[in-house]
């Protein structure tokens, strides 16, 4: 296979929605700062909505392309897993 995974938008769309709702978490903290408020608020929504709406297309890239390109496959999961906990290690650390 020429083509690279990651170009596949199976591949780059979870790990977009991933770095957004990093940079929504990081951006939120930047302007407001660490505050534990009573409502979540619309940010925490958005991240919540954005975390498990990747779910299913990370789940569509691993059964479309492990099976094809295993080596290449195990290297955009491993991206998407370092992603995923990014933005679980921010909201820990900033909440």
């Amino acid at each position: 296979m020429n083509v690279s995974l990651i170009k596949q938008p199976s591949a780059w769309l979870p790990l977009a929605m991933s770095l957004t709702a990093l940079a929504l978490v990081l951006g939120h903290a930047a302007i407001y700062g660490v505050v534990h408020e009573a409502d979540e608020g619309a940010p925490a929504h958005i991240w919540q909505l954005l975390m498990v709406g990747h779910i299913p297309l990370v789940l569509f890239f691993a059964i479309k392309w492990l099976p094809r390109a295993p080596k290449q496959a195990l290297l955009v999961l491993a991206i998407l897993a370092g992603a995923l906990l990014a933005n679980f290690a921010a909201v820990f650390f900033l909440t």
